[in-house]
């Protein structure tokens, strides 16, 4: 089964092609405001390496965050949109987890992080058993330095961008640290999450999914400061 996979949660946009196990091709682009503009072409090269077309997808995957609020939205609304028109299933997983895998080890508990803005960062823990499974240890939150929750965590590695050092300095511990270029967001290892024991979740209704945004997008917070209080939903205002 051909996977097509996007990992957008970051500055840098990942795609991915291929089968678990098999060959993959494989596409990146920096800049955050370059998604909407270089997603389909970019999957399209990516599946064209391979032979194929999007009439060619089994299978969806998307990197569902936290991150950012626009290179996230721009993801779910793509996904959304062909797994609707080509009736596809939509898997998706934590980006954070897909980092995790880059450190996987037996036994091993591994934080993915990266930055949240603000002197935060978004973090999740995960530990790998001896037969692939998956097991989430720590959901993925925003965490400050100093958080009692992140001090309390004994990693055996952190995987992320220029986070990773950041967040293994602030635990006072040693641990193996995995920065770039291994760290950084890879959609070919989300594909390698679908089917295992508390990796990629399927999506039973895509028209209803969102991805976790893990907090407001920066327009928003911004708003709320200035005003003081929450920004209104739309959705929730009477017609």
């Amino acid at each position: 089964m051909l996977i097509l996979a996007v990992d957008a949660s970051t500055d840098r946009l990942s795609i991915a092609a291929g089968q678990t196990g098999g060959r993959m091709a494989v596409r990146a682009a920096e800049g955050a405001r370059r998604h909407a503009g270089l997603l389909v072409p970019l999957a399209l090269e990516a599946l064209g390496e391979l032979g194929a077309d999007l009439n060619d997808i089994g299978a969806l995957a998307v990197a569902d965050g936290p991150g950012s609020f626009t290179g996230l939205r721009v993801a779910a609304a793509w996904a959304k949109a062909i797994a609707r028109v080509r009736g596809v299933p939509l898997w998706t997983a934590s980006t954070l987890q897909v980092r995790a895998t880059a450190a996987e080890a037996p036994g091993a508990l591994v934080l993915g992080v990266h930055s949240a803005l603000r002197g935060e960062w978004y973090v999740g823990g995960y530990r790998f058993g001896s037969a692939g499974q998956i097991v989430t240890e720590l959901v993925p939150i925003v965490m400050a330095p100093g958080s009692p929750a992140l001090l309390q965590l004994e990693p055996a590695a952190v995987v992320g961008d220029g986070a990773a050092a950041a967040v293994a300095a602030a635990l006072g511990r040693s641990c193996r640290v995995v920065g770039p270029p291994n760290g950084l967001p890879e959609a070919a290892r989300l594909i390698g999450l679908i089917g295992r024991s508390g990796g990629a979740t399927r999506i039973a209704d895509p028209a209803t999914w969102e991805p976790i945004y893990g907090r407001p997008a920066e327009a928003q917070a911004k708003w709320e400061r200035e005003h003081g209080r929450a920004l209104p939903d739309p959705a929730g205002a009477p017609g």
